[in-house]
């Protein structure tokens, strides 16, 4: 079914499948099917549990197909325990439900299925069944399934100790991973936004991958003209993974005569994070301020005003926050795990730091007093991401995955 002409561009008939939240593979999506559209037809099937308020892709498709879906009614106490079960069953109406979807995209003749993650199984089960080739955008494996928990509050709850003797949460897990592990598996091609994340892949699915990093919109996020303030930045949904509370602690070695203010900017908040990060912050000295649910032009303001960006999230698979501020000449203090050190130049663009407070908060001290370093990092910065970061880039990487399958036989 792929189309070209003499002195044509290929065009490709693409179905893409997502059911994320806001948040930054949301903004992926968004950015890629915005210039993607501009060559080939694109159409959306989105269940009814995805978040369009946030980046809507309804306007640049050809035609969008809204799956109805909505999580079984859970339990309140003390009926609480039970609610695994309406968890595992849900997960059943999930598969059948991916099942008729994939019968219904193969049906319509598509070159190719785009499939993103789904935000109750990771990977959407719909890849199990489908015909059609297969791309599915690995973002990182479900966290909960295969890492430690990361918040020791919860850990050390009495429901965390009730969970370890209940075999309900385990009937549950071991249905997730193997809906995750088989849908993952039958893809036709797996892309992967780090090579941090691709080893993950391997690790954990036994699939290789191939590997797209993805972009920032440069002319978007780009310095301002507004004076840089006195304070440090940091980006992400507010939860445990993002290691706000490492950067307390970090910024709290540093002598009250030069601790800067931290600003923490969210999508999203989980399980009361912000006041929990709020109490710890009045504690530990340091001044904090947070926003949630800024729109793009706010957060780059915020962006290009910060004097450093500050990241310190737990194995983030590529992380876009250090690629939006050095897009902004803003040099990027991070601890080097998971894709960061991909993107972060060392010493070039910022500084990559191991996860010890002490260290982390030296190296923020001894940039806050060189301004002169802060501008030549962020010159850099910005030249680095308009080379090797910027959308024509990635979409062009992308692109090159797509046209790459519909031509190659079935792996």
């Amino acid at each position: 079914m792929l189309l070209a002409s003499a002195g044509e561009p290929n065009l490709m008939r693409i179905a893409v499948f997502h059911d994320l939240p806001s948040g930054g593979a949301k903004r992926t999506l968004h950015e890629l099917v915005k210039r993607l559209r501009l060559r080939h037809a694109i159409e959306l099937y989105a269940l009814t549990t995805a978040d369009e308020s946030f980046c809507d892709l309804r306007p640049l498709v050809a035609a969008h197909r809204q799956i109805a879906y909505a999580p079984s009614r859970l339990f309140n106490a003390p009926f609480g325990r039970l609610n695994q079960i309406q968890r595992w069953r849900d997960l059943g109406r999930l598969s059948v439900l991916g099942r008729a979807l994939a019968t219904r995209i193969d049906a319509e003749g598509y070159d190719i299925v785009w499939a993103e993650p789904s935000r109750w199984t990771q990977a959407p089960p719909l890849l199990s069944y489908l015909a059609t080739p297969s791309v599915y955008h690995f973002h990182e494996p479900p966290r909960v399934l295969y890492e430690p928990l990361l918040n020791e509050r919860a850990a050390r709850s009495r429901r965390r100790v009730l969970d370890y003797f209940d075999p309900l949460p385990r009937l549950f897990r071991a249905r997730a991973r193997r809906l995750d592990w088989l849908a993952t598996r039958a893809a036709r091609r797996v892309v992967v936004n780090s090579r941090f994340t691709g080893d993950e892949l391997r690790r954990i699915y036994g699939v290789e991958s191939d590997l797209a990093y993805r972009g920032v919109d440069v002319e978007r996020f780009r310095p301002g003209a507004e004076a840089r303030r006195r304070e440090v930045l940091s980006v992400g949904a507010i939860q445990p993974s993002k290691g706000f509370d490492f950067l307390l602690h970090a910024l709290a070695e540093l002598p009250a005569s030069v601790r800067p203010p931290l600003r923490i900017v969210g999508n999203s908040e989980v399980d009361d994070e912000a006041g929990f990060l709020a109490g710890l912050a009045a504690r530990l000295g340091v001044e904090l301020h947070i926003e949630v649910g800024l729109d793009d032009a706010e957060l780059a303001r915020r962006y290009a005003e910060a004097a450093l960006l500050v990241y310190a999230p737990h194995r983030e698979p590529l992380g876009l926050a250090p690629l939006e501020a050095m897009a902004c000449a803003t040099p990027v203090v991070a601890v080097a795990e998971g894709g960061v050190p991909e993107t972060v130049v060392d010493g070039v663009t910022g500084r990559l730091v191991p996860r010890d407070a002490r260290a982390f908060a030296a190296v923020v001290g001894e940039l806050l007093a060189d301004a002169s370093a802060r501008q030549r990092m962020g010159r850099a910065a910005r030249e680095h991401v308009c080379r090797a970061f910027s959308w024509d880039v990635a979409v062009a990487r992308v692109e090159r995955e797509f046209l790459d399958l519909v031509r190659s036989p079935a792996r």
